[in-house]
């Protein structure tokens, strides 16, 4: 029997000791590195379904020690961590058999997946994360085991690219953390408490406002929130299983998973509510919703396309959040876990695109649908559910998301939702047309066999078949207990509801 405490440390260690290994292993060793990485996800996997179990039996994970007075270093797996744990195990187990295949004749395959698989323990630390330090720690050593999966190239433009990263993640990275000294000064570093827990502190509102201000810098920058976005285009240099865990897991995940501790488990969302600082992150994810949509319809790169929606979608979370009641805090945590479905199976095929033909364009899409349509019909699910179609997982989103707006009275959100579903129509009904119904060329740009028997590699094909897949039943299935509906609805009963 394990004891409960040491459910975080294994968590982490899952990913971090395969990591380290793999910094070790021969280039030419194919067949270990990917045993070892897979064989690592696959631990991560079972390890967070049995957390899952034990959370419902009401079980307590936590671990806690003193750095100094005043201040520890604490791991604790409540509801909204686990969501966060099981997504990312999920997803890192199909992106690293992606990533496999992607790679598989590629220089520096330690080294990437060394990083790749640090990222992940990372994440792990961010969700688990018991209080604002923790988060900080764990925060900045994603942003550390990021940055060479994005100049991974090489190339002069992946150089470039990971300066604007490190420059907008590192200086983000220091107003969270002088947002977080301000408060250890006034208020300590308590544990993340449901309801929050500076409501019950008799702060200045200069401290309090300060302390917000930076604090959604910091977590703004990885969100993507604007003014703070412009580094996520840029890195979509990067190969594609990197841009899939970049937009899907990691990077604007912790942002957004910040914003949400943040709001509810440091402030509470009734006295961030009071203290108008709901209005102003609401009024930022509309203008962010907007914006990053018209700037995905002018995009002329399919990857380009994607990480402007991603700038708008990720949005959806703040904006669920900001709303400031039940219904829309649904809309917003269930978001979390459906945007990155969608947008992975996006980047995956994308990837898939570019790997077999070449193709990298919008305009070069006319026919692919007939060269793969397997891998056609999985970006077509996603950008469905991306819209809001239903039975697909995005629709879910947008419903709550809608109905908490008229819930709370802010029916101008209502319309910033729809303009948002008419621009996400808009950018992405014109490339599945392209796909399904225009004559395709004599000759891709750069074809390559990568299967005598598939359209692509059967490690590039069966992970966005599966998100795909799971786009669809999580939307067919959604009012079950256990679809990712019945455990949003049961996370904000238990955590945000008093």
């Amino acid at each position: 029997m394990i004891d409960n405490s040491v459910w975080p440390l294994l968590i982490i260690a899952s990913s971090l000791a395969p990591a380290i290994l793999i910094f070790f292993i021969p280039e030419n060793s194919r067949f270990l590195r990917s045993a070892v990485n897979i064989g690592g996800a696959l631990i991560k996997l079972q390890l967070v379904v049995l957390l899952v179990l034990g959370i419902y039996a009401g079980e307590v994970y936590e671990l806690s020690w003193a750095l100094l007075p005043g201040l520890d270093f604490r791991l604790q797996i409540d509801g909204l961590a686990v969501m966060f744990l099981l997504l990312s195990a999920f997803l890192w187990l199909l992106t690293t058999i992606y990533a496999i295949g992607y790679l598989e004749n590629s220089p520096n395959r330690a080294r990437f997946f060394g990083f790749f698989t640090l990222c992940v323990s990372a994440t792990a630390g961010v969700a688990m994360a018991g209080n604002l330090f923790t988060f900080v720690m764990f925060y900045e050593f994603l942003t550390l085991a990021t940055w060479p999966l994005v100049v991974h190239r090489g190339t002069e433009k992946a150089i470039a690219a990971g300066r604007v990263y490190l420059r907008y993640t590192l200086i983000g990275g220091g107003a969270l953390l002088l947002g977080t000294v301000l408060l250890h000064a006034f208020a300590g570093t308590p544990s993340f408490e449901p309801g929050g827990y500076l409501s019950a502190i008799d702060l200045p509102d200069w401290v309090l406002w300060s302390v917000f201000v930076l604090l959604m810098a910091g977590l703004g920058v990885k969100a993507a929130l604007v003014p703070f976005h412009s580094w996520l285009a840029q890195a979509m240099v990067a190969p594609a299983p990197v841009s899939a865990l970049l937009h899907a897991v990691a990077v604007v995940k912790a942002g957004a998973f910040g914003i949400a501790r943040v709001m509810f488990e440091v402030y509470g969302i009734e006295y961030a509510d009071a203290l108008g600082m709901a209005f102003v992150l609401l009024v930022l994810a509309a203008l962010t919703i907007v914006y990053g949509s018209l700037r995905a319809l002018y995009q002329t790169d399919i990857k380009k396309r994607l990480a402007f929606s991603t700038v708008s979608q990720v949005s959806y979370v703040a904006l669920g959040i900001a709303l400031a009641g039940p219904i829309g805090a649904i809309g917003g945590l269930i978001h979390i876990a459906h945007q990155g479905l969608m947008k992975i199976t996006l980047f995956m095929t994308a990837g898939n695109f570019s790997e077999t033909l070449g193709v990298h364009k919008i305009n070069q899409l006319n026919g692919i649908g007939q060269r793969m349509p397997w891998t056609t019909m999985a970006f077509s699910l996603a950008a469905l559910g991306m819209i809001g179609l239903p039975p697909m997982v995005g629709f879910l989103s947008k419903w709550y998301l809608g109905i908490g707006a008229w819930e709370v009275g802010a029916y101008w959100v209502m319309a910033v939702l729809f303009a948002s579903s008419l621009l996400n129509a808009a950018y992405f009904l014109p490339m599945i047309y392209r796909a399904w119904f225009l004559s395709a060329p004599a000759e891709w740009p750069h074809e390559r066999r990568l299967s005598a028997h598939c359209e692509t590699h059967w490690m590039l094909l069966v992970p966005p078949l599966v998100t795909a897949f799971t786009v669809v039943v999580l939307g067919l299935v959604a009012g079950f207990a256990l679809g990712t509906l019945g455990w949003v609805q049961w996370l904000v009963e238990q955590e945000f509801v008093q």
